[in-house]
């Protein structure tokens, strides 16, 4: 069978089947490496939350192997290998420029960048491809002028971004070319920023990494991680958002709401990242984490040493905290969903995401109410061999 009929066969990610939510059981990675299975709400935010379940020992000189090709996620010097002080003088350097008050002067320039990308929606001959024309341009843009990178190559940079996230597409050798490239090209960006520092992200980190005597390769690797995530992220979740606002049943009413506020936006949001995943946990079946002295979750000794995988796609769906039937997306969420993880290292791009989404989803809704998939959910061709499936691309008219 093809890659590309293979692809045709897999479930739209709202559809994917998830671990049973129960105790920590034993697993195993594709490495071999045995790993506790964490998938209940309550014992995903214990371990997400104690400092006993930590990232640094994973990369001591006992730690067993997590990943058959390393990618950006395995770099040591990165911020989510980092624990305690460092993690947080790290985190400090770049969490002031991500806070809720921070983003909220984010939101006119956004609004902006959304409606002139609809206006070049609204001019293509139809059906149109979203992806290409919206879900995967208006992540790019803003974190582009978030960094100030609007000049930069961005085709190059997916590519790099590709690699840097490749959960089996790529060699190993492909990845450490690839991840090389990217890091001259994010160590050239903070030099030029040091001699002709600008109004940008990359701007302050440099001048804070350089004030706190922050090494010069945590600050590339740095740059290379929001660089990535500032983008992949938001753009994988807001196309399967829309395969599953315009393939299910509900899809037309929530639509019309969806354009109907921002405030309505904002609340299904919320309950659409819960419910519609990133990952299939194929590569890694879940957050890791190890273990550096015996801790009791959920009733179960974990020995200090062990690998454990919290699955917060599972614990978004833990029927204890969310009831699994009639969903309302436009109901407020009982108790705060992990989506962003929780603790020490909760996505710092949590409420960014959230402003482009919200905006995304609600202006799309108003502009068009007529949008219709011209696909079928059989039908999707969808990235693969990276940490996170989404599609290539999703034909659309109005």
């Amino acid at each position: 069978m093809s890659a590309d009929s293979t692809s045709r066969t897999l479930r739209p990610m709202h559809r994917i089947p998830l671990p049973e939510s129960g105790p920590p059981r034993l697993t195993a990675l594709a490495t071999g490496t045995p790993v506790w299975l964490v998938t209940r709400y309550a014992d995903v935010r214990q371990v997400l939350m104690d400092p006993r379940f930590d990232r640094k020992s994973l990369k001591a000189p006992d730690a067993p192997p997590l990943l058959v090709v390393p990618n950006l996620l395995d770099a040591p010097e990165g911020l989510l290998n980092q624990d305690g002080p460092p993690h947080q003088l790290l985190r400090g350097t770049v969490q002031r420029a991500f806070t809720p008050r921070a983003i909220a002067r984010w939101r006119p320039w956004t609004a902006a960048v959304v409606e002139t990308l609809l206006d070049d929606l609204a001019a293509r001959p139809q059906p149109a491809d979203i992806v290409e024309s919206f879900t995967r341009r208006l992540p790019v843009s803003v974190i582009a002028r978030l960094m100030g990178l609007e000049d930069a190559d961005w085709e190059r940079i997916r590519y790099w971004a590709d690699h840097a996230l490749s959960g089996g597409a790529h060699s190993a050798e492909e990845v450490g070319a690839a991840m090389r490239e990217f890091g001259v090209f994010a160590w050239e960006v903070v030099v030029e920023r040091r001699k002709n520092p600008g109004d940008d992200l990359v701007s302050a980190l440099v001048a804070a990494g350089d004030e706190l005597g922050i090494e010069e390769v945590r600050l590339v690797t740095l740059v290379l991680g929001l660089v990535v995530a500032g983008h992949e992220t938001t753009m994988t979740a807001l196309g399967n958002i829309v395969v599953r606002l315009l393939t299910d049943a509900d899809g037309r009413e929530v639509w019309a709401r969806l354009g109907q506020s921002e405030e309505s936006a904002s609340i299904a949001v919320e309950q659409l990242l819960r419910t519609v995943p990133l990952s299939e946990g194929r590569v890694l079946p879940g957050l890791i984490r190890r273990a550096v002295e015996d801790v009791e979750v959920g009733g179960v000794t974990i020995p200090a040493g062990a690998v454990v995988a919290v699955q917060t796609n599972a614990a978004n769906r833990d029927p204890e905290v969310f009831p699994p039937s009639g969903t309302d997306l436009f109901a407020p969420l009982p108790t705060p969903s992990v989506v962003f993880g929780a603790g020490p290292h909760h996505c710092l791009g949590a409420w960014l995401a959230r402003l482009e989404l919200g905006l995304a989803l609600h202006r799309l809704a108003a502009r068009f109410p007529g949008l219709r998939a011209e696909f079928t959910p059989e039908g999707i061709e969808w990235r693969e061999g990276q940490m996170t499936r989404g599609p290539r691309r999703l034909p659309v008219s109005w």
